[in-house]
Order: C-alpha cells, then sequence, then structure tokens
C-alpha cells in the first residue's frame, strides 16, 4: 500500500497495484512532507507550516485511526522538531526510527524518540579553504548511527558519535565540485549515493573516499535518489522532467521521459507538418519531438553537435532559432554563443531523409548575420520543386536576407543541392524584428522597429510600409483564408492593429498588451495572448471583425511566453458556437515555468472517454472464476424459466446490481468486510413492494376472472404487459407511473359507462 499526502491538507492510503483509494485522512492543513516508517503502524510524520508564523515549518507525528469508513478525520497531531526545512530533503530517519534528524542553514538537530532529546550541532559559514558549510540534504544510516550531509560546496559529512553534544565527530567525502543535491544510502548501509548538477550518480563504499563507482552522463542535473525496499534498483529524478531506473550495480536500465524540462526555452513552440509532435529546446543543444497524444519523447535531434559541459558561467553553443517548411521537408536551425566581445552564429538547414526517417544536415552557413537573429520562416509553397523554397532571416543587424536552393556544382560534394542566399534587404538602416509570409507566399512582411515593410517575394519590391507609434512592432501575422488582405501588428506600446492590404490602410485598432500572437493555419482565426496585471488572458477575432468572438480571461496566473495551434486529426464536434474556433485546431501555450498548458471543450469526464470505454469493456468480461460460472448458469436457467401452467415474473436485476458488481469485481484483497456487504447484497436481491410477485398476479387473473369474461380478458392484456417487462418504461427521459388495484378497477368502471347521450348535444 502507498501513501501519499498533498497541499489540500489529505493523507490518502491507495492500494497502488490496482490504482485503488482506499482511505482519506483529513489533517486540515498544508502538507509539505510525508514520512511513513515500519516501526510507527498507526503514525505517519508530515512537515506543516508552523500556525502564526510565516516562513516557519515543524515536523509533526500524525495518528492514523483504524476507524471504519473512507472518509476519516486525522486531527490528532503531536510536534517532533520546530524550525524545519519544508523541503523532504531536508529530514531524514535514521536506525529504524530510533532517531530523526533535520538541517537547516548551518544547524543539524536530531531528536531521540525513546529519550526524547534534542541535539543540535552549527557549522560556520566558510571553512578555511572557502567552501560554503551551508546544507543542501540529510541522510540516515539504516543499521548504524550515522548521518550524512550534504554541503553548497560539494563536501558530504558523516556524523558518528552524535548522542553527545560535544563529543561528536564527522569525516569528510568530497567529488562534487558544486551543491550536493541528494544522498540515500543503500538498504544495507554498504554504499551512499550522492548526485549533484553533473548529471553523474556517484557510490561511495564502505563510507571511503578511495572507493568510489560513478554512472555518468545522465541527462541532467540530478534532483532526488530513492532506492528500492529491495535493493535492487536505484532510481533518480532529474531537473529535465526525466526519472532514470539504474540497477545496483549501476547500471541504466530505462527512463521515464515525457516534456523535457529545458534550462530555457528560446526556440517557441513549432509544430512538425510531418507527425504534428510539438517541437522546442530540449536536452542542452537538442530539439525535443514531444507527441501531445502519448505524452512521450518521439526522438531528440542533436543540432549543436558537441559535448555540454554542466558547469555554471560557461558560455555554450545555444540552441535560439527553429523554422519547417509547411510539408516539413526541411528544418532551419540558428545557433548562437556569445562573451563579452565576440558573437558567434551559425545557420544550419536539414532535410529529412525517408530511409533514415529523420533529418540530415544539409548546409551549414557560418556567420549569416553580423548580429543576433531575431526571426526567421519559411515560404509556403510547393515542396516538391526546389525552386520555389525559400528561407528568410531577420537580424538586429539592420538586414533580412532571402535564402534559396541552389545546385552544387562541386563534384565531390555529397548532396546535390544546397543553400544560398539570394538576396538582401533594409529599411532606412533599422534593426529588423519580425518577418512572415502571406498565405500563398507572393508576399513577405519585416518588420524594422516601428514600421512594417511589405514586400514582393518574386522581384523583391517594396510595395506599402505601416506605421503606428508610438512602440515598436512586437508581433506581426498576415490573415489567412478569406480574411488573407489583412496584416495584424502588435506593439510594445500596447496596441493591436489591423491593416487593410488592398487600401494600404488602417483597418481597425485596439489598445490590448499583446504578448503572443499566433494565427490558426486551419481557419481565420487569430489568438492574441496579453498579461494583464500578472494574469494572462486570452482574446481569438478574426481580422475583418475588430469584436473578439472568446475571450478568456485569467488563463493562468504565470506569463504565457509562447502559443501554437496545432491541426487536428479528425475535427471535433462542438455545439456550442464560442467554441467553434477550436474545431480543426488546438492551442497550446507554454508559461515562464515551462508548464504547457491548452484549451478543452469537454468536461473532466468528457476528456476520459476513451479510458471508461476500456473500463467498460473490462467489465462486461466475467472478471472472476466465479463470475464466469454465475453467468453459464443464469444462460442454463433462462430457457427452463418459462412455464404455462403460470405466469413468471423475471427479475432484471443480476449483475446490474451495483453490490453484485462491487462483489464480483472487485479484488478480495481490498474488499470491505463481509458484514458490511451483506445487507447491501441481500437487500438488492429482494423485490420491491410496488412489483407484484408471480403469484400475487395470478392470483388476481383468477379474481377477475369470476366477476365478468370481459374484465378477464383486460386483466391478462395487463399481466401480458407485466410478463413482458416489470420495469417502468424509460420514454424520452419520462418514467410512466403504474396504477394501484384500487385505480385500475376505478379505470375499468369508467371505460363500461356509456357516453353515447353526449353525441346528442
Amino acid at each position: 500500500q502507498l501513501y501519499s499526502s498533498s497541499l489540500d491538507g489529505t493523507i490518502k492510503l491507495w492500494d497502488f497495484t490496482d490504482g485503488i483509494l482506499i482511505k482519506t485522512f483529513t489533517v486540515g492543513c498544508k502538507l509539505l512532507a510525508l514520512y511513513a516508517l515500519d516501526s510507527f503502524e498507526d503514525s505517519v510524520f508530515v512537515i506543516i507550516p508552523k500556525s502564526g508564523e510565516r516562513d516557519s515549518f515543524q515536523l509533526v507525528s500524525v495518528k492514523l485511526t483504524k476507524a471504519a469508513g473512507q472518509e476519516i478525520e486525522a486531527k490528532e497531531l503531536s510536534v517532533i522538531l520546530d524550525g524545519v526545512d519544508k523541503s523532504p530533503k531536508y529530514t531524514a530517519f535514521g536506525r529504524e526510527g530510533e532517531y530523526v534528524a533535520s538541517v537547516k542553514e548551518l544547524e543539524l538537530q536530531v531528536y531521540f524518540f525513546k529519550r526524547k532529546q534534542i541535539n543540535r550541532f552549527s557549522l560556520s559559514a566558510t571553512n578555511t579553504k572557502g567552501g560554503n558549510n551551508r546544507f543542501t540534504c540529510v541522510a540516515c544510516h539504516p543499521r548504524e548511527d550515522c548521518i550524512a550531509t550534504g554541503h553548497r560546496d560539494g563536501k558530504i559529512r558523516l556524523w558518528r558519535n552524535f548522542y553527545h553534544n560535544k563529543e561528536y565527530t564527522f569525516s569528510t567525502l568530497h567529488w562534487h565540485h558544486d551543491i550536493v543535491m541528494d544522498l540515500a544510502f543503500s538498504v544495507e548501509g554498504t554504499s551512499l549515493l550522492s548526485g549533484g548538477i553533473e548529471s553523474v550518480l556517484v557510490q561511495w563504499h564502505n563510507g571511503s573516499d578511495c572507493k568510489k563507482d560513478f554512472l555518468p552522463r545522465l541527462g541532467s542535473a540530478i534532483e532526488c535518489i530513492s532506492v528500492s525496499s529491495d535493493g535492487t534498483s536505484y532510481c533518480t529524478s532529474h531537473t529535465d522532467n526525466r526519472i532514470t531506473i539504474i540497477s545496483s550495480n549501476l547500471r541504466f536500465s530505462r527512463s521515464i521521459q515525457g516534456l523535457i524540462k529545458a534550462r530555457d526555452v528560446k526556440t517557441g513552440l513549432v509544430v512538425d507538418p510531418r507527425t504534428k509532435a510539438l517541437v522546442l529546446n530540449g536536452e542542452p543543444g537538442h530539439l525535443q519531438f514531444y507527441c501531445l497524444q502519448t505524452d512521450k519523447q518521439l526522438y531528440s535531434l542533436d543540432i549543436v553537435q558537441q559535448e555540454y559541459i554542466h558547469q555554471e558561467g560557461l558560455n555554450q553553443l545555444d540552441l535560439v532559432k527553429v523554422a519547417f517548411s509547411a510539408q516539413g521537408k526541411w528544418l532551419a536551425t540558428v545557433e548562437e554563443r556569445e562573451d563579452d566581445t565576440d558573437l558567434e552564429l551559425q545557420l544550419k538547414l536539414w532535410i529529412y531523409d525517408e530511409e533514415t526517417q529523420s533529418f540530415k544536415l544539409n548546409t551549414r552557413i557560418n556567420m549569416p548575420h553580423e548580429d543576433h537573429i531575431t526571426a526567421m520562416c519559411f515560404r509556403d509553397a510547393d515542396e516538391m520543386e526546389d525552386d520555389s523554397a525559400m528561407l528568410v532571416t531577420a537580424s538586429k543587424d539592420c538586414l533580412f536576407k532571402a535564402w534559396v536552393i541552389v545546385e552544387d556544382t562541386d563534384p565531390e560534394a555529397q548532396q546535390s543541392v544546397s543553400w544560398s542566399c539570394d538576396f538582401v534587404g533594409s529599411y532606412h538602416n533599422y534593426q529588423a524584428t519580425n518577418c512572415c509570409f502571406s498565405e500563398d507566399g507572393s508576399l513577405l512582411a519585416v518588420s524594422f522597429e516601428e514600421t512594417v515593410t511589405v514586400w514582393d517575394s518574386f522581384t523583391w519590391d517594396l510595395k506599402c510600409t505601416f506605421c503606428h507609434p508610438p512602440g515598436k512592432i512586437r508581433n506581426i501575422c498576415f490573415g489567412r483564408l478569406t480574411c488573407s488582405k489583412y496584416l495584424i501588428g502588435a506593439t510594445d506600446h500596447g496596441f493591436l492593429c489591423c491593416w487593410n492590404l488592398l487600401s494600404c490602410a488602417l483597418e481597425w485598432s485596439a489598445q490590448l498588451n499583446v504578448l503572443v500572437l499566433q494565427p490558426d493555419p486551419l481557419s481565420e482565426h487569430i489568438a492574441a495572448v496579453s498579461c494583464i496585471s500578472k494574469d494572462s488572458s486570452l482574446f481569438v477575432f478574426k481580422p475583418n471583425e475588430p469584436r473578439p468572438i472568446c475571450i478568456q480571461r485569467n488563463l493562468c496566473k504565470e506569463k504565457i511566453q509562447f502559443a501554437v495551434f496545432v491541426p487536428r486529426d479528425i475535427p471535433e464536434t462542438t455545439g456550442a458556437e464560442k467554441h467553434l474556433w477550436l474545431r480543426r485546431s488546438q492551442i497550446f501555450f507554454l508559461t515562464n515555468t515551462q508548464e504547457l498548458l491548452t484549451l478543452s471543450t469537454k468536461s473532466p469526464e468528457e476528456r476520459l472517454t476513451p479510458s471508461s470505454k476500456q473500463l467498460a469493456v473490462e467489465e462486461s468480461l466475467p472478471v472472476t472464476p466465479f463470475s464466469l460460472l454465475l453467468g453459464k448458469h443464469r444462460h442454463q436457467k433462462s430457457p427452463e424459466d418459462v412455464d404455462l401452467g403460470k405466469v413468471v415474473v423475471h427479475s432484471h436485476h443480476n449483475q446490474d446490481s451495483p453490490a453484485v458488481k462491487e462483489l464480483l469485481h472487485t479484488p478480495a484483497h481490498v474488499l470491505p468486510s463481509a458484514s458490511f456487504l451483506c445487507p447491501i447484497f441481500i437487500n438488492s436481491l429482494l423485490t420491491s413492494k410496488e412489483n407484484k410477485s408471480a403469484e400475487e398476479v395470478a392470483d388476481e387473473v383468477e379474481m377477475e376472472s369470476k366477476d365478468s369474461e370481459d374484465d378477464s380478458d383486460e386483466e391478462r392484456n395487463i399481466v401480458e404487459i407485466e410478463q413482458d417487462d416489470q420495469r417502468p418504461v424509460d420514454f424520452w427521459g419520462e418514467t410512466t407511473c403504474k396504477l394501484s388495484k384500487s385505480e385500475e378497477k376505478e379505470l375499468r368502471k369508467i371505460r363500461k359507462m356509456d357516453y353515447s347521450w353526449i353525441s346528442s348535444f
């Protein structure tokens, strides 16, 4: 079984193998860490905020009562330690629960449960060699009186004889060059595991500085280390949202990876046209292709192709821009590295290889611009003809450049085509900040600070310019489909503008601080994300209609950095008019904390439909041998139920009863007691008083037949209807009520009366 705690103030007990919630204990305050020990069967330990004091926390014991029911109050708390850190890594229990150790800043405090005594040990802020002695984590030996602490300078201290305040000793282990992120002892305590920002798992044997093993290149900094109860496996969690399973001999076993949390997302959110995967920064120097449907990484593409050194302060090549051509045949990436004096830039063009099902480097261009590249886009054209392919880059060097495919005349070249610069444009020596093509690729819009310029992409004639001072242009995009004659722009002074390309005039403008402007590739809709008093809000509109069709205020508390529309495989059927803009595409957002959000038109229950369908199929199958046997017995009995000598009323309960379902389908080891289930099960088999038994119906038929022949015929008809189905009939949500015996007799009397005299009137 598994205990879990939450900030909602509850502790839940789970049967984790079947995913069944057994009990919920309500504590009533935020739970920041949870510890469950074998030696304390009826209690768990949690870290909670100290009431009345800000940023102060305490370790308390919570008594879990064994009362019946699923919702139980757990209000019996006992304070163990005051002034602890809220992180679970700063508190640990040792020697089978004989003591608990907690570290914070420069102090180690140890509480002994039997003696009910607290010993405190302090360190100076720095040592003689300038090291930082602040504690970062703690672990306790499972068998011996030994406490291991990690520190900011990369040192590990092993504390012994801490039963005495003054006679304690410690030894030092040192390999990590920076902060020790976490520590864990093996099950028997023969080895100590440590991890840090070097992404290397270190195994120390018998507390010796000389005997240690390493498992390097785990991808990113190690945040937490855990050891399985049987000692055969280790588990590490990392800062990039990855979990790694490692065997006890330090052999890599497997990795559990969803969306990689990058050091910094500079590429924005881009969709791969081939796989519909979300593409953005992943591991350092890599692009991750993330599948939104399965929450798995399809693959990672190494762009920089250099070993990354995990050390703060180093200037290393960084992936900053990415763009796909319309059909996904070409991929363009930009890498940069900047120090105090020099800037290093690389523009790479990759072609999709059908054989390897991946991208292969085609062209590398060193220093395509003299300053940072601010924007990059492909022209949406027929990719079957390489002559029409074009890439445009805009830069702070006041230039934009158009790159096209040319035939490679070098006989020793490995590929037949490569990319070369075809045109260089500028406007009054202003910095180029954004660029985008129109839907048909005939026009190119490039923003130069406060001015938007529109160019013919075939002749490179400057067609027109738009300006809306004050403020520089932050985002631009063309309208699509029926709104292709409009150009949308947002300024950093809080204005959203729409220009008409046919009249070369401002169509409308709105005062809105737009941070993200994203058009839907399959419709006329454009999404604008604004930030108002720290809350992000969403506005969806069509360029030909200045009034938004959807406003979603307070979308999230974090700042939204990027947004993208992802085409759906099958258009969504939605009846609400306000959700029609999400019919063909789904929008995703990435916040500054790298949380991926989306909008859904369905309720949580509807979003879980695939799972419920699967459960329904599983429930329709005989789950246990008893259920299988019972099903066969009912199937064999059904033909024998037909008896011509009397009226038989069938019961329609069988396996539709919740009690029967719970009894037959729930695993035996999590079932409630038999005394609890028995009354529910028996009651489910009893027939309601409103539904007459077979004998009662037969008696009624016999009694009514003595009155008159006509009455007997009518009664038989009624009995036949009841024999077919004793349940109320549902029709369009309405239920027909059954008449009582006296009401039926009254109805027959009314039916016999002669109302022909009314016809004379």
